[in-house]
């Protein structure tokens, strides 16, 4: 029988009652193993309501409480992280050590929501005029929502979720419908944990749910992480609905590798970067930039690793890389190696038409090299999403600046290189909101905020970190006098306020 995913809405399961599901695949084998339920508007706004009412009530717990319950939570998610790596890799294909560190990244943000009676501290100024304070608060905003990607079914809602509801508010998730079940256990989990119901809920679809998220009056911000043309509709249609916007774009990440390199180093880097999770990463390296004439000798490096690399069903301790998520985004990926040479690239390592044995129905692709790309090229311009290194040739660091700068892209970025002056010119100049010294993806720690610049971020705060906390928030500023008993009447006076 194929399983069914179903919405999860005031602290319990919620069966599908728009009669429109979407299926499920394993991509390792290409058969649809689950059904998931598509959301109705009504099915979204009961989803809302539940979040409204549990508001009323989780708005104005104490820390203490709320801590309390995310310390379980964690616990309880530590406890099972193999079981949802498994879901991970059944739905979305990557290898099974992969989703274990998809967890574990997960697990940072949680960590910063359990303390985050230390994030939310508010200022307090004493005496500023006579017998004068102000403090400075934050509060909750309310039914907050997340809209996550496939490549990261736990790890992007867990950026979110907890940091969101430690804050006060309450929350609904519209996780991926292509790999749904693991949104639903962290949800589970956290009502183990002792979440009130309503507090957290998930409706899976797909554009109408989406739609009804951003214009329902009721939801007052949207979290969103997925390609560029998307979030730019979820920042401008959510926006003139009057709702806080954070929405991560897409990205063409560049590696700049100058003369001076450790070229095994950077090698390494770049073959895991750029293959890891099938490329399927909005932080993958997807450009290697290579400064004179050390580009032959580390595309041979490049080379030599990558065709090492074993492929094969996630659920094999042997294998390194997964399959991609459907068939149709393999032949996507497929087609920028197969319209590669026609634009100029020489491709050195050709990975289309490859397959598993015994899992001949699977979304297999093999690894792709492609070197001397031209700027021009649709492999260059464009976010692959799957596992296609693109290497493009500069004389001078300069150059390959300009190179990187040019790129609508300014997610993340990178640099190897042994002299301490260049890596410091380059974090300074490069136009990226993450860079990388000799650190190939610098996804940043849980305290630190995650994002991007130019078309891989619309919006005024980054995820999680101290953005995440202030975009889960608005101040409020409260200026407060108390008369000593011993004053005497001051009058009416219709001057300015004076501060002194």
């Amino acid at each position: 029988m194929t399983k069914i995913v179903n919405h999860w809405i005031g602290g319990k399961t919620a069966e599908g009652a728009s009669g429109t599901y979407g299926p499920v695949t394993d991509p390792a084998t290409g058969e649809v193993t689950t059904k998931v339920a598509f959301a109705s508007v009504e099915e979204v706004d009961a989803a809302v309501a539940a979040a409204n009412e549990a508001y009323l009530s989780w708005g104005q717990s104490s820390l203490a409480t709320r801590t309390s319950i995310l310390f379980r939570f964690r616990a309880l998610l530590d406890a099972h992280r193999d079981e949802i790596a498994e879901l991970i890799t059944a739905e979305h294909g990557k290898v099974h050590s992969d989703a274990l560190g998809e967890v574990a990244r997960g697990l940072e943000i949680v960590d910063l929501a359990c303390g985050i009676n230390v994030q939310l501290k508010g200022e307090l100024s004493t005496q500023v005029a006579s017998r004068v304070d102000v403090s400075s608060i934050r509060q909750p905003l309310g039914v907050v929502a997340g809209i996550t990607p496939f490549n990261f079914p736990a790890m992007v809602p867990l950026w979110m979720f907890p940091l969101a509801i430690a804050c006060g508010n309450t929350f609904v998730l519209k996780p991926s419908e292509k790999d749904p079940s693991a949104s639903v256990r962290l949800a589970e989990l956290f009502s183990e944990a002792g979440l009130p119901d309503g507090v957290l809920n998930v409706v899976h679809g797909d554009k109408v749910a989406v739609d009804r998220l951003l214009a329902h009056p009721d939801v007052k911000a949207v979290s969103f992480v997925g390609s560029t043309p998307i979030a730019r509709h979820i920042h401008t249609t959510a926006s003139a609905n009057g709702k806080r916007v954070q929405a991560l774009g897409g990205a063409k990440n560049h590696m700049l590798v100058l003369p001076d390199a450790d070229l095994d180093a950077a090698a390494d880097a770049a073959v895991s970067a750029a293959y890891g999770s099938a490329g399927e990463r909005c932080m993958a390296i997807s450009a290697v930039v290579a400064v004179g004439a050390i580009g032959d000798t580390l595309v041979e490096k490049i080379r030599e690793r990558a065709e090492k690399i074993k492929i094969g069903p996630g659920n094999d301790p042997a294998s390194e890389m997964g399959p991609l998520i459907t068939a149709t985004h393999r032949d996507k990926v497929a087609s920028y190696v197969t319209g590669a040479a026609a634009e100029g690239a020489e491709v050195v390592l050709d990975g289309t038409g490859y397959t598993v044995d015994g899992h001949e129905n699977g979304h297999w692709i093999g690894i792709s090299l492609l070197d001397r790309v031209p700027t021009t090229a649709a492999a260059y311009r464009d976010e692959i999403f799957g596992p296609v290194l693109c290497v493009l040739r500069t004389e001078t660091y300069e150059e390959a600046l300009d190179l990187i700068n040019g790129s609508p892209y300014g997610n993340g970025t990178a640099i190897f290189t042994r002299d301490g002056g260049a890596a410091r010119r380059f974090q300074l100049e490069v136009q990226a909101g993450m860079v990388g010294v000799n650190v190939p993806i610098p996804v940043p720690v849980g305290y630190h905020s995650f994002g991007g610049w130019k078309d891989s971020l619309f919006g005024d705060h980054h995820i999680y970190g101290n953005d995440g906390t202030h975009f889960y928030t608005r101040g409020k500023v409260v200026t407060t006098r108390w008369p000593d008993p011993a004053d005497a009447p001051t009058g009416v006076d219709l001057g300015f306020p004076r501060n002194h």
